[in-house]
């Protein structure tokens, strides 16, 4: 098994500047207005994870981007009603990983420990 560590977690209501930043690429769909109104409805759960392709194990737990599509046991399989309140969001590079990192967080608030039983559960 291998192992994967929490860096970073914050509960907060997001700006629409910061979610400006963040969908950059968005901005000019015609639904990025509703996307806005829904992504400010309400508090917003920030993660960093950490760990041996982590990005590509994210993916396949969060499930398709079209939840009519996403399998049972995804999380948008089993919370997402329609696309457009996808309920969850995981970058899709290590690269997206490491900018939307910069965005939400600031570098102390990530955290740099090692877990008690990292020796037997990581794979090398």
């Amino acid at each position: 098994m291998t192992q994967r560590k929490l860096q970073a977690v914050s509960v907060l209501k997001v700006s629409e500047d910061l979610l400006s930043q963040h969908y950059c690429e968005l901005r000019t769909k015609p639904f990025y207005p509703s996307l806005l109104h829904y992504m400010t409805s309400g508090p917003v759960v920030v993660m960093v994870w950490e760990g041996h392709k982590v990005v590509q194990t994210s993916r396949k737990m969060v499930g398709h981007t079209n939840p009519a599509e996403a399998q049972a046991g995804t999380v948008r399989g089993d919370f997402s009603i329609h696309v457009s309140r996808n309920v969850v969001h995981a970058s899709d590079s290590l690269e997206g990983a490491q900018r939307e990192i910069q965005l939400w967080f600031q570098g102390k608030e990530l955290l740099n420990w090692d877990c008690c039983d990292q020796t037997s559960t990581c794979e090398v």
